[in-house]
C-alpha cells in the first residue's frame, strides 16, 4: 500500500487485509517499514532527501584458527542508497579503488555477483568474501575491522 493511498477514501474491502490489520492495530513494525519505504516514496515525490547516517552492527559469527578469508553478510532492515564500495571502504578503512582492484582480481567476491556490484546500492542478503590468504598480518589488521574493535 502506498502512503498516498491512505488519504484517499476507499472501501475496507479494497484494502489488503494485512495492511488493514496493521493499520487497525497501529503495528509499529509496519509503520516503520512504510516510513522508510524509499521506493514507494520516490514514486510519489519529485525529490527524496536521505540521511547519510546509518547504524552498523558487527559480530563475529564463526572464527576458525588459521582463517584466510573474511565473509561479510549484509543485512539492511530498510532500503538505503549507499553504494557497496562506499560502505566497505569506510568500514574496512581502504580506498574504493583498492576494493575494486580486489574485486577485479577475484580476491573480493560477492553473491549475487556482477561486474558493477560494487557500484550498486547495498542490498540485504549480499554475501561478500574477501580472500586474505596473502595478507601477512590479517589477524592484527583485519579482525578489528571485521569485529568493530580498535585497531
Amino acid at each position: 500500500m502506498e502512503p498516498a493511498d491512505l488519504r484517499a477514501r476507499r472501501s475496507l474491502r479494497d484494502i489488503d487485509p494485512l495492511t488493514l490489520d496493521a493499520l487497525q492495530s497501529n503495528d509499529p513494525d509496519w509503520v516503520r517499514a512504510e516510513t522508510f519505504n524509499l521506493d514507494g516514496l520516490r514514486r510519489k515525490a519529485q525529490r527524496v532527501d536521505e540521511f547519510a547516517e546509518f547504524d552498523i552492527a558487527k559480530e563475529i559469527r564463526h572464527e576458525s584458527a588459521g582463517w584466510t578469508s573474511l565473509e561479510i553478510e549484509l543485512t539492511a532492515q530498510f532500503a538505503t542508497n549507499i553504494r557497496l564500495d562506499r560502505l566497505l571502504a569506510g568500514e574496512l578503512k581502504m580506498s574504493r579503488s583498492r576494493l575494486q582492484a580486489l574485486h577485479d582480481q577475484g580476491l573480493c567476491r560477492t553473491d549475487p555477483g556482477g561486474a558493477d556490484i560494487m557500484r550498486r546500492r547495498v542490498r540485504s542478503g549480499t554475501l561478500l568474501t574477501i580472500d586474505l590468504a596473502m595478507e601477512a598480518e590479517r589477524e592484527r589488521l583485519w579482525k578489528p575491522l571485521a569485529a568493530g574493535g580498535p585497531l
